[in-house]
């Protein structure tokens, strides 16, 4: 075979990477291109934080101007006296509600590993917007069919494993930039770094979020493939998010949860995500659980790439 042969065989048949590398750009750059669309990726957590974030203080349940109590309490045996000339043992009240209060700092570090809910929320949140971000994956291949575009490039040689990982990767870089303004918004009004926290735990943020948003964008695109209506990904994303969100840690501790909903939850992805990323920001940092959500959350994406690859040459056809 001639050099000029195997030079246009090979220009009829692009490499994945080249195939990958064109859709992925193209996906982003329409993306980044769209300023409403870029507009509401940076407003959607500022209002999270700002509103949600800082509304829910649960910590303020504990604070002494919210335990009241009278300024005397009578009891029986040893006690705090009241000021002198007052009949019986009584303990002073307002002794015991800065009692009260010292002691929900301890039951906030025992239940959620830190003092201040917010960051425990604002890390959770992280964990909510890469599920939100990603789940948009299935809609957007349903639009590039509905539009043609879709049959377009099946009808090219592009590998049809490119355009599934560059939904993917479109998807999971979407939600790594989201995550990043929520973590520097979260930063701005009050996260609590822990001690351990480097800037190297940064890059393990970024490979965690980026494990779950191609497990779960492969998830969407897999139960969106065959699909020329927009509703059916919408009611897919309608019934599995609100349960991937609440039965996991992502705003509320897991061993606090009826039995049946941390067995749930111990198989959630959410929840080693929300898990990996608190271990590297607000928590003091525990290598065996680390090991261990990442080993989850590896797991996780291989094992649905690898489906979603397979579903791609099965039913991804004109």
């Amino acid at each position: 075979m001639s050099e000029a042969s195997a030079s246009t065989i090979n220009e009829c048949r692009p490499s994945l990477a080249r195939g990958l590398w064109a859709l992925t750009y193209r996906e982003l750059k329409k993306w980044l291109k769209d300023p409403v669309m870029l507009t509401m990726f940076v407003l959607q957590p500022l209002i999270w934080m700002g509103l949600l974030g800082k509304s829910m203080n649960i910590g303020g349940l504990f604070s002494a101007n919210n335990i009241n109590l009278p300024q005397q309490i009578p009891i029986l045996g040893n006690a705090i006296l009241s000021p002198p000339g007052l009949p019986g043992a009584v303990l002073n009240g307002t002794v015991l509600s800065q009692m009260f209060a010292d002691m929900g700092s301890n039951i906030m570090k025992n239940t959620f590993g830190v003092t201040d809910y917010f960051s425990f929320m604002a890390v959770g949140m992280v964990s909510m917007i890469v599920m939100t971000t990603t789940m948009f994956s299935g809609m957007s291949i349903v639009w590039d069919r509905r539009l043609g575009f879709l049959d377009k490039v099946i009808s090219t040689p592009v590998s049809r494993a490119a355009i599934i990982f560059a939904k993917i990767f479109n998807a999971t870089f979407r939600a790594m930039f989201q995550a990043t303004v929520i973590l520097a918004l979260a930063y701005l009004l009050g996260l609590q770094l822990s001690s351990t926290f480097t800037i190297l735990n940064i890059l393990g943020v970024y490979t965690a979020i980026f494990l779950l948003g191609v497990g779960l964008s492969a998830v969407f695109l897999a139960f969106s493939i065959r699909s020329t209506r927009m509703e059916r990904p919408m009611q897919f994303v309608s019934l599995i998010t609100m349960p991937l969100m609440f039965a996991s840690n992502t705003f509320f501790p897991t061993r606090l949860m009826p039995d049946w909903m941390q067995a749930i939850a111990s198989v959630n992805p959410l929840t080693y995500l929300t898990d990996a990323i608190r271990q590297l920001t607000i928590l003091p940092l525990e290598a065996s659980k680390l090991i261990l959500d990442f080993t989850y959350l590896g797991v996780f994406a291989t094992f649905l790439s690898i489906l979603g690859v397979v579903m791609a040459w099965r039913y991804l056809t004109r």
